[in-house]
């Protein structure tokens, strides 16, 4: 076995796998889990979350692109964000939590937050679901 794998359980022969692996598996071996990784629906709909969010917003008087806008708001959901000095010393790096690492509950509340802050400042989705949700908002008011 390589120094590094992963098995998702998603039926009996794979959680078979998983045990005999555990049993045969030497002392100080690092065991994980993980819940469900967020669905690729649930990454596309962020993405076009922020496509939404970047051409009709302006962040403290700048424009921010999508990759720059999600990192903003994985920090504000409490993802860990650090700044790194660059090789060069002359710019910055974002460091933290890459999104397709989330869970599916965690990019849920993180789609929740981006669709309230967005309700707060007034974005119109493109999206026809978020256009449905809006307006059946709009309705009830």
């Amino acid at each position: 076995m390589s120094s590094r794998v992963q098995l998702v359980l998603s039926g009996k022969a794979i959680r078979e796998k998983a045990a005999r692996w555990i049993n045969q598996a030497p002392p100080g071996t690092r065991l994980e889990f993980k819940a469900p990784q967020r669905s690729i629906e649930q990454n596309d709909r962020m993405w076009a979350m922020l496509t939404d969010i970047v051409t009709q917003h302006v962040f403290n008087g700048r424009k921010y692109t999508t990759d720059e806008a999600k990192v903003v708001f994985m920090h504000a959901c409490g993802k860990e964000i650090e700044i790194l000095p660059s090789l060069d010393g002359k710019t910055f790096v974002p460091y933290g939590q890459s999104s397709s690492d989330l869970s599916v509950r965690e990019m849920s509340d993180l789609i929740e937050f981006m669709f309230a802050w967005g309700a707060e400042n007034g974005i119109l989705w493109s999206d026809p679901k978020e256009k449905a949700m809006r307006e059946q908002a709009e309705r009830a008011a």
